[in-house]
């Protein structure tokens, strides 16, 4: 099996688990989202806005990569994140709405890329400035397992709170063969 529809699989998968944590933000109070629970991002709020970040900073890189992806420019041309725990936005309801727009470029990026493309070397500097080349398929593992640690988080921080999101298998969504 080619990488190609594993990484539509994985972006499916990113899509689905983001819907169900957002939809489980979305009846907590403001308070409960932003109360600091010791997360690497401290709060639930800060953990989304991570994701949120780092996915921004990632599609805008692919963006830039020669000859360019046609289905990233919507997020090619939001502001550039400049802090890997800003909040770019300051309502629950803003975050969503950016996260749909991350999750549906991600979701059409993947659906485009071709076998070949996975192989070829990307390269891109970090928010520190430390230039790197990588192969893109590479990349793209990188990147779905940064969402897929923070997202446990997410998730931990949900069950502290007595919010069960339920079930999280990538397996859920994967087509039975004959």
């Amino acid at each position: 099996m080619s990488f190609t529809p594993a990484f539509a699989h994985l972006a499916a998968d990113n899509q689905w688990m983001n819907r169900k944590l957002y939809n489980a933000a979305a009846v907590l109070p403001d308070e409960a989202l932003m109360q600091h629970r010791g997360a690497f991002f401290g709060s639930l709020f800060g953990t989304l806005s991570h994701l949120v970040v780092a996915d921004t900073l990632w599609l805008q890189r692919l963006a830039q990569h020669p000859p360019g992806f046609a289905t990233l420019q919507a997020v090619a041309a939001l502001p550039q994140p400049t802090a890997l725990d800003q909040l770019p936005c300051t309502t629950l309801a803003e975050l969503t709405d950016l996260r749909a727009l991350l999750d549906d470029t991600l979701t059409q990026f993947c659906a485009a890329l071709q076998p070949a493309q996975l192989a070829e070397p990307f390269d891109y500097a970090s928010t520190k400035g430390v230039r790197s080349r990588k192969l893109l398929g590479e990349v793209l593992q990188h990147i779905f397992n940064h969402q897929t640690h923070h997202r446990g988080q997410a998730s931990t921080l949900f069950s502290q709170m007595g919010i069960d999101i339920g079930a999280t298998d990538l397996l859920l969504l994967l087509p039975n063969v004959a």
